[in-house]
């Protein structure tokens, strides 16, 4: 198994922090289905959202990863935006908030 991450949290918004997570997953199976379509301008959307809201989270990882998936959209670059995606699922799979 995957080292867990940790990443620490303002307590101030810990019931958003589910939901989030939850909408980043789905971001996940999203953007299969979108690259799949060649959907590349709603793909440059979910990632241009993920790199703004990522950091005011707490989670710098998520913004670094929205950017990636950002500028492969604009490259119609398919295989980067699946990296990215993979690299997204298994950081959700290991992050664990910690509410400090």
């Amino acid at each position: 198994m995957s080292a867990r991450i940790v990443v620490k949290i303002d307590p101030d918004i810990e019931d958003l922090i589910p939901g989030f997570l939850a909408n980043r997953r789905r971001d996940v199976d999203s953007l299969k289905s979108l690259v799949a379509n060649e959907d590349y301008a709603a793909v440059r959307v979910i990632g241009h959202s993920m790199k703004g809201a990522g950091g005011g989270y707490g989670f710098d990882v998520i913004t670094e990863i929205g950017d990636t998936i950002e500028s492969a959209a604009l490259r119609v670059d398919g295989d980067a935006i699946m990296a990215a995606a993979a690299e997204l699922a298994d950081y959700l799979a290991r992050v664990e908030p910690v509410y400090d």
